[in-house]
């Protein structure tokens, strides 16, 4: 214990019990299927465990990492995160599925960049803002800069039909700007350049348009477009208030598209109940709300944008699954931090983490 001093240990315990319960319900919602699919009920299970593991050694490194060293590979590790972006879409190494170009093919795994490239984007406008603070008044010479950089990295992810990652990483970097004093008529000016982009984009894809008029009414067509959303309202209605019980679900036995990944809070809705789903949506306000803490407490610019930087990323990205898996938002491919089966993102987010855990350990007023 004495070693985990002056570390914000409400952070850490917040980290470490999503991710050991995310492992319980990647069995939970997956071990049916694999054991079909796999002929072993515990595939995922042993791979979630091992993405855990490698997490959370991750993580003790980056928590024992002076954040400072950060700001010295910013700009190798962004330009790094750009060349692995575009890696994906060199045959024989980038890898599809159901019609995205997202992964890295590796031995044995599979390997997610654009998981990368957020905190990499993170850093590097950590380390930006911190340097042009006084410029950010100005459009040409503080804000349209990254607007500029912000819109390169956007056209790969859409070329790779990654548009949650490329929505997730705008709103990032606007909301870090806004923190770091950029005019609100910029930000506001640049949401109405988007819109249409964004309405040509959804207008010019089959798919997202059947998207959209599921998320509008998904009983048009129930055994199709709709049929992942009415699924996990029902898990979601099955499981009441104190659910069925760990294990006990049905929608996860070949019903609900997606249950072990992007749609797993709908399994734990159905098996923990509404009181399961509100924990876990307070564990995550705990681990912003404790993470802004951080970033406001923090003793340089460059901790508190990083700090910030990644507390938002964190809240956006739970935010946005929750709300899709509610029927809140139209489906998007945004895994639900900790929770989700997947290695990219759940070793990287806990390596995000133990940078923040270490930017914690140098708050002002803190005694370590």
């Amino acid at each position: 214990m004495r070693k985990l001093e002056g570390y914000d240990m409400i952070v850490l315990l917040m980290a470490v019990t999503l991710t050991c319960f995310g492992v319980v319900m990647v069995y939970s919602a997956s071990s049916v299927m694999a054991a079909k699919k796999f002929h072993d009920g515990f595939f995922f299970l042993k791979r979630q465990s091992l993405y855990a593991l490698l997490g959370f050694a991750g993580m003790a490194v980056a928590m024992h990492i002076d954040y400072h060293v950060w700001r010295r590979y910013a700009v190798p590790l962004f330009l790094t995160c750009f060349f692995l972006l575009l890696v994906v879409f060199i045959p024989g190494i980038g890898g599809t599925a159901k019609g995205a170009s997202r992964w890295i093919r590796l031995p044995g795994f599979n390997f997610q960049p654009s998981e990368l490239a957020k905190v990499a984007l993170i850093i590097y406008m950590a380390y930006s803002l911190e340097k042009r603070q006084d410029k950010l008044k100005q459009f040409m010479s503080g804000f349209f800069p990254y607007m500029l950089i912000l819109g390169v990295f956007i056209a790969v992810l859409l070329a790779q039909h990654d548009m949650g990652a490329a929505l997730t990483m705008f709103a990032v970097a606007i909301v870090m700007l806004f923190a770091a004093g950029t005019r609100v008529q910029y930000i506001l000016g640049m949401g109405l350049i988007a819109l249409p982009g964004i309405c040509y984009l959804v207008l010019t894809k089959a798919y997202r348009m059947r998207r959209i008029t599921a998320f509008l009414d998904p009983w048009q067509d129930p055994t199709d477009t709709g049929f992942q959303i009415i699924q996990s309202w029902l898990a979601l209605g099955t499981g009441g208030f104190f659910g069925q019980g760990l294990g006990e679900g049905k929608q996860k036995l070949f019903y609900l598209p997606e249950a072990h990944t992007d749609f797993i809070l709908s399994v734990l809705g159905e098996e923990m109940g509404f009181v399961g789903v509100i924990v876990i949506a307070c564990m995550f306000l705990v681990l912003v709300q404790r993470s802004i803490r951080v970033a406001i407490a923090a003793e340089d610019s460059f901790g508190r944008f990083l700090a910030f930087g990644i507390a938002v990323l964190l809240g956006l990205e739970a935010f946005i699954n929750m709300a899709v898996v509610t029927g809140m938002l139209p489906t998007k491919g945004i895994a639900l931090p900790f929770l989700s089966y997947g290695g990219s993102s759940l070793i990287i987010t806990l390596c995000s983490v133990g940078v923040l855990l270490n930017v914690s350990t140098r708050m002002r007023g803190n005694p370590s």
